[in-house]
């Protein structure tokens, strides 16, 4: 099967100039619907799938986003790398609204979301020390410099629930932890896309200071989506590089994160769970 590379993010991002044989797919999961319809085309040749996390016309706050559904959709539809494309605050004076964060670790403060496949009969773990995909990060740095945007080359995420932004006690909290950028999206996606064996990257994309910052504005609604509708051509630009960057073979740990996840002996999975889980871990049942 070709590889094929998933862009999750907002509206626009599948709207880009040069995305060939363009049509609407609406994917059944064994974990109800996904976000939306998933957008396919070809990018300079190279099978793309874009989704957006939530749902055209922004309907689904981040916690309500189907994270399980919207991985196990891209993964039956073949994606074997995913570009996570997210708005994030900037918990450090170097990084400006508008740069460009190449995160490679995260912190997972949410607690309202399930986070795994396993459960329900199957017992699993998987790595996730690099919860990012070092192939796919380079790619992408190398891309974002190539347009021109400064762009940081590494940071750590930390996830909150929301939907509310931060409190100043816990914008100051995640600076002392040592975070670097604040969002409310890349967890659990993060870790369902290793369990599904999908390489995972993010492009963050910072529009504010969160609320921690005394000479700038606290963040609104209105000045994240002003930042970020300035950098759509710019978002597009860097994935369009990234794609052609791409090794054609995946030789990372990524590719075979679950080879020796699951705990259970085989014979004693629920048959329910065998059927919904066949996708992702199949392969090492036979």
């Amino acid at each position: 099967m070709a590889d094929v590379v998933g862009v999750i993010g907002g509206s626009g991002l599948y709207e880009m100039p040069g995305l060939a044989d363009v049509r609407r797919v609406k994917v059944e999961t064994p974990f109800g619907a996904p976000s939306d319809a998933l957008v396919t085309g070809r990018l300079d040749s190279v099978p793309m799938v874009f989704l957006p996390r939530h749902g055209v016309g922004h309907r689904h706050t981040p916690t309500e986003v189907p994270y399980v559904a919207n991985i196990w959709a891209l993964k039956k539809l073949g994606v074997t790398r995913i570009i996570s494309v997210s708005a994030v605050g900037s918990l450090r004076e170097d990084i400006a609204p508008g740069h460009v964060v190449l995160v490679d670790q995260f912190m997972d403060r949410t607690r309202a979301r399930r986070s795994t496949f396993f459960g329900g009969g199957i017992a699993g773990h998987v790595a996730f020390g690099d919860p990012v995909c070092g192939p796919l990060h380079d790619a992408a740095l190398e891309a974002a410099r190539t347009v021109g945007v400064t762009v940081h080359a590494h940071g750590t995420y930390v996830c909150m629930e929301g939907p509310q932004f931060s409190t100043r006690a816990e914008s100051m909290l995640h600076r002392r932890d040592g975070a670097d950028v604040v969002g409310m999206t890349n967890m659990p996606e993060a870790k369902l896309a290793r369990e599904a064996e999908i390489c995972y990257a993010t492009l963050a994309l910072a529009t504010d200071y969160d609320c921690w910052h005394e000479h700038h504005d606290d963040v609104t609604v209105e000045t994240v989506i002003a930042v970020l509708k300035a950098n759509v051509a710019h978002a597009q630009q860097i994935i369009r590089e990234t794609v052609r960057r791409l090794p054609a073979e995946r030789t990372c740990p990524c590719a075979s994160a679950a080879r020796n996840a699951v705990m259970t002996a085989p014979d004693l999975i629920p048959p329910r769970r065998r059927e919904e889980l066949e996708l992702l871990f199949g392969r090492y049942w036979k």
